[in-house]
């Protein structure tokens, strides 16, 4: 009769730590009140959108869901006055 084989054990995979991320619209650590992201500033705007031309996700960013709705109206405002293309290069 052969020997049994043990059983390979299964580690334990490590927390990954969260980072936390500022939101890239807050001045001096707190919201501007009422949230508006100027469409005309396209050096911000080229930073929230990927090299697609995608608008990119709360998640990478670091928005909150209140700035991260500016930003999308305003890029695509900005797209519209051709002021940002649609698409990547």
């Amino acid at each position: 009769m052969p020997p049994f084989k043990k059983r390979p054990t299964r580690r334990k995979a490590k927390a990954k730590t969260k980072t936390v991320r500022k939101d890239p619209l807050f001045v001096d650590g707190e919201r501007p009140r009422p949230m508006y992201v100027d469409y005309k500033d396209v050096e911000l705007l080229k930073k929230l959108v990927n090299r697609h031309g995608r608008i990119v996700g709360r998640r990478k960013t670091g928005c909150t869901a209140v700035s991260q709705h500016a930003v999308s109206d305003s890029i695509k405002r900005a797209r519209f006055m051709a002021l940002l293309p649609y698409v990547g290069d």
